[in-house]
């Protein structure tokens, strides 16, 4: 049986590890403490916040089919809150999400769904591989430490391209495809509050205004009952600001959003910030993942084709099935 080392325990590692698991050795190596990647969820006291993304839709049937079990399972639900438009501080439109165009999140929180994934497979955590090299006919890792982490046939990166880049091998075919993709940062700013604030909706899209997206984390299905709003500003914004003190950043942030929403959220009770270096990319006009099958090394993320969820699956499926040729 091959070996085949995933660097990255996000979304797409784990959908293509599972997908191999019954073709190959599969080893998943992921530099945090825990798996999830982009779909976290951050916990405080009685607040719970999906810092990453915050819902996911399925268009494609392939996709659909994938959910139906994790929804039946009770690890995916619906979520139908009241949506609006806003435009810089006036609300420009509003309808109810509903069970025509669902709207999905993990339950009882986002990361729950890779946590389901990762039963069963082989993941090494707070392990993050520094390099890779070539001994023999097998790839041979190595941690930031000098750590030997094992010898495999195949190594795939479904870490973000600018890290893929400096952790694949310049003789990687697709090397300067990952050279050229980029993707933006975005800021998440985590509000928790003693009491709800009147808000008449639960999740707004901004304009005009450095945040983009503003939520009652609260209001999505299984969440503890603890008050709590989430904030992501433009991709814009956060690549201008990205190196800033994360005390003035925090501070932006309440600001714009207490103009934005008409109520000032610096006395919330609990107030958090993660930043986001690689945390969003338009539509991609390559390959839905790279594979270079005569240096047994492969790429793939949502990175390849958009920042959706969906788009995670996609590139990971679609890296599977030609891994599945060459396996």
């Amino acid at each position: 049986m091959s070996k085949i080392a995933i660097i990255g325990a996000g979304f797409s590692g784990l959908v293509l590890a599972k997908e191999l698991s019954a073709f190959a050795d599969v080893t998943v190596f992921e530099k945090a403490r825990g798996v999830s990647g982009r779909m976290s969820t951050r916990y405080a006291d009685t607040y719970q916040f999906d810092h990453g993304a915050q819902f996911f839709t399925a268009k494609t049937a392939a996709f659909q089919e994938f959910l139906q079990p994790l929804i039946s399972q009770g690890v995916v639900a619906h979520w139908t809150p009241r949506f609006v438009e806003i435009d810089r501080n006036v609300i420009t439109g509003e309808r109810q999400w509903d069970e025509n165009y669902p709207h999905y999140v993990g339950m009882p929180k986002m990361n729950q769904i890779a946590k389901h994934l990762a039963e069963g497979l082989t993941i090494n955590l707070q392990t993050p591989v520094a390099t890779i090299e070539k001994k023999a006919d097998e790839w041979c890792l190595k941690d930031d430490a000098g750590g030997a982490q094992g010898c495999f046939d195949w190594v795939i990166s479904t870490a973000p391209p600018v890290q893929s880049t400096a952790l694949l091998p310049e003789i990687f075919t697709h090397h300067t495809a990952l050279q050229k993709t980029r993707m933006s940062g975005c800021f998440s700013l985590m509000l928790g509050f003693a009491e709800p604030l009147p808000l008449s909706w639960d999740a707004a899209l901004v304009m005009h205004a450095d945040i983009s997206w503003i939520s009652v984390n609260s209001s999505k299905p299984g969440r503890p009952a603890g008050y709590s709003l989430l904030i992501n500003s433009t991709n814009d914004w956060a690549e201008k600001h990205l190196d800033d003190d994360r005390a003035e950043v925090q501070d932006y942030l309440c600001s714009a959003v207490s103009k934005v929403i008409g109520h000032d959220v610096s006395q919330a009770d609990h107030i958090a910030l993660h930043g986001w270096r690689y945390a969003n990319i338009g539509k991609q006009d390559g390959e839905p993942s790279l594979l270079d099958a005569e240096n047994q090394l492969a790429a793939c993320g949502d990175w390849c084709i958009q920042g959706r969820v969906e788009a995670g699956f996609t590139s990971a499926m679609h890296l599977a099935d030609k891994l599945k040729e060459q396996l």
